[in-house]
């Protein structure tokens, strides 16, 4: 099964496409740009989903949904996230086809069915959600509003990579309404923090928390923190943002509120999302040669149990201890599948469930019964012993734990080992060429050097780490003062 996998050292793409794939995670569908997530893809955007979800509802938020269409004079009406997102625009300008009489078969678009108004196929919600809250909110007792959404969305990109970067893709998407400026500042911090918890502690990927540049920012933001995750070929991917937008979108739709002194001020917002791109950030972060390498906390199935045998007389023996040994599994709230069809050799599944990222594999055999002993495999380190079948519910649960940590402990090392110190530019470009990853510089503030850096080197600040130091210093590039280091990297 292995030998299908392009590796990670002949073409990192190419092996990146072929695990996305051969998994069964997504296909290539028939809609330009777009893919098909499969079941067992799919399986794992739930459960990432439902984890995020009631970390959400602890923070006291609440699900709604919205229109997937906006009204054009909506999405222009905050002037800056029109800009940021005119290029990436779907538009819809009829709402009918009929038949062309001169060709059976193919349909026209109706003249006569041209819309009024065109409406934009949400790239992003602001302008629909805040033109509704205008109704929802005229006094202080009516914030704050905290509301999410899981939704899908489409921006039309020209190039796109399963996962990463498909004109349409899942995710949430967070809107909150606030009565203080210093309100909407905790608000956008706390949900980077639940990002950053839900990225390290269920995805096993450690992240860099940070602000990005003006620059980079969320068009329409005064302010975006962000969390950066490295993946294994050295680059950056961005694994969530979360946006303090001050009063734009409020002003922009005309949201205002009577406060306790019964006084007329506009809202202040924020929002924030992650959307299927993380699927895409734990195929490269995690996985090997050999396919997938999934964290047990989010992994679809956990445990999978192949039966070994000869003869009908065996397998029944092994189907009675088995069942014990699933209900025990589920009793310790362990997904788990036993398969026994026998439309495949033990061989061919061990290879199919290692691709597939199964944390753990049990096997099981005629001597294995009478020894009272059945094999475990993990799937992080490839490891396999023994073990006694009494307690196999409580064992299994303690190695799953060992090995979310040991997933992370390693992508830890990782991060760690590619996060360089430089000081001038040959160093700085020596450092991207070479040593691939995160790279601590000065850079002098300005928009212009920014831009400047990117176009000569192809790598962008990814955030100001919110833990910086200050230290003084000069820019790498212009050689003008700077009061702290900034990260680049060359980044997905």
């Amino acid at each position: 099964m292995s030998k299908e996998i392009t590796s990670r050292s002949q073409d990192y793409s190419q092996w990146y496409n072929d695990i996305v794939i051969k998994a069964g995670l997504a296909d290539y569908s028939a809609v330009r740009g777009c893919m098909v997530i499969k079941p067992y893809g799919f399986g794992l955007w739930e459960n990432m989903r439902d984890a995020l979800d009631k970390m959400f509802k602890e923070t006291g938020h609440v699900n709604a949904y919205f229109p997937l269409f906006v009204p054009k004079s909506l999405f222009e009406a905050e002037e800056k996230n029109a800009e940021g997102f005119a290029k990436e625009c779907a538009v819809v300008t009829h709402y009918r086809l009929k038949a062309d009489p001169d060709n059976k078969g193919k349909l026209i678009v109706d003249a006569e069915a041209k819309l009024e108004e065109e409406l934009i196929v949400r790239p992003t919600s602001e302008a629909i959600i805040w033109n509704t809250y205008r109704d929802w909110i005229q006094s202080y007792r009516d914030l704050p509003i905290l509301v999410n959404q899981w939704a899908n969305v489409v921006r039309w990109e020209m190039r796109t990579r399963l996962f990463l970067r498909t004109a349409e893709f899942l995710w949430q998407e967070g809107h909150t309404a606030h009565a203080t400026k210093e309100e909407a500042i905790v608000e956008t911090k706390k949900m980077l923090e639940v990002y950053a918890d839900f990225v390290e502690n269920w995805m096993a990927l450690p992240v860099i928390k940070g602000i990005k540049t003006p620059n980079e920012r969320f068009a329409g933001a005064e302010d975006t923190y962000c969390i950066e995750a490295l993946m294994q070929d050295g680059k950056a991917l961005q694994a969530g943002t979360s946006h303090f937008l001050g009063q734009n979108f409020a002003k922009a739709f005309n949201v205002k509120f009577s406060d306790k002194d019964n006084k007329l001020e506009y809202v202040w917002a924020t929002s924030w999302g992650v959307s299927t791109r993380l699927i895409g950030a734990l195929v490269m972060a995690h996985s090997d040669d050999d396919g997938l390498v999934l964290p047990p906390k989010i992994a679809p199935l956990q445990v999978v149990i192949v039966p070994i045998y000869k003869g009908e007389e065996q397998k029944a023996l092994i189907n009675d201890k088995v069942k014990n040994i699933v209900s025990e599994l589920k009793a310790n709230g362990i997904s788990v599948k036993y398969d026994d069809s026998d439309n495949a050799r033990p061989g061919w599944k061990f290879a199919q469930y290692e691709l597939q990222g199964v944390p753990v594999r049990l096997a099981i055999g005629a001597r294995d019964l009478e020894a009272n002993v059945i094999e475990v495999a993990r799937r992080d380190t490839k490891e396999k012993k023994s073990v006694s079948i009494d307690g196999i519910g409580s064992y299994i649960q303690t190695l799953l734990n060992e090995i979310q940590q040991n997933i992370y402990n390693r992508a830890k090392a990782f991060q760690q080992a590619h996060i360089t110190t430089v000081n001038n530019w040959d160093e700085f470009i020596k450092s991207l060429d070479e040593h691939t990853g995160f790279v601590s510089a000065h850079w002098d503030g300005t928009p212009e050097t920014e831009e400047k850096i990117k176009e000569l080197s192809k790598a962008t600040i990814r955030c100001i780490p919110l833990d910086n130091v200050q230290e003084e210093g000069k820019c790498i590039l212009t050689g003008k003062p700077s009061s702290q280091r900034v990260l680049f990297a060359r980044a997905y």
